[in-house]
């Protein structure tokens, strides 16, 4: 009898946390990805994530299909000018840079994830290092990004593609610059957002 008291106690208390904190979790989490919550926790929004969401929604009003042109990626560390397409397929990175279409649009709060060939688009970018400036031009307006960080990860490491809280431009590549074949590693700049002009 003790024991199914015990059991019961825990059950109760268990639904009751879960219920509880699985309500916070999950508003903080659409908060953070999306910079909007559901109307279920609309009552609680404050008037500045009104606007926020507001922001978010006229900085693209409607999202690229996949292989359409989204805007160019402009280098002047290494004088490039480069088209971005929507999607990371083969058929967009013959044409020019990719961007990972499971990351936000440039501008956006979070990671945006660009990426191109060693041997064609990117074949200086090796040249680009922290410091440097990334302008990315789309419908939106115009985005400029500072390299804050180098890094040379192996080609299945997807910690490149992770979210960030603010907005961030990561840009990829195969790696060695010279290597022959199907390269083991990918050269990484991760960039933040300085300046927009909208």
């Amino acid at each position: 009898m003790v024991l199914l008291s015990l059991s019961v106690v825990i059950i109760v208390s268990g639904v009751w946390f879960s219920g509880t904190n699985a309500y916070k979790f999950m508003k903080g989490y659409l908060l953070f990805k999306t910079g909007e919550i559901s109307s279920a926790t609309a009552s609680t929004t404050s008037p500045p994530l009104k606007e926020a969401k507001k922001k978010k929604a006229d900085l693209y009003p409607e999202r690229p299909k996949i292989g359409e042109m989204m805007g160019s990626l402009s280098i002047p560390k290494i004088d490039a000018n480069l088209p971005i397409y929507h999607g990371t397929d083969e058929d967009e990175l013959e044409k020019g840079v990719g961007h990972f279409a499971g990351s936000v649009l440039p501008g956006e709060r979070d990671n945006s994830v660009l990426s191109g060939h060693r041997d064609t688009v990117f074949r200086k970018l090796g040249d680009v290092g922290k410091g440097d400036l990334l302008e990315v031009t789309t419908e939106a307006g115009t985005f400029i990004y500072k390299v804050r960080k180098v890094r040379i990860v192996d080609a299945d490491d997807r910690t490149v593609i992770v979210p960030t809280p603010r907005p961030t431009l990561t840009v990829s590549t195969c790696y060695p610059f010279n290597y022959i074949g199907d390269a083991p590693e990918r050269y990484i700049l991760i960039a933040d957002l300085i300046e927009s002009k909208q």
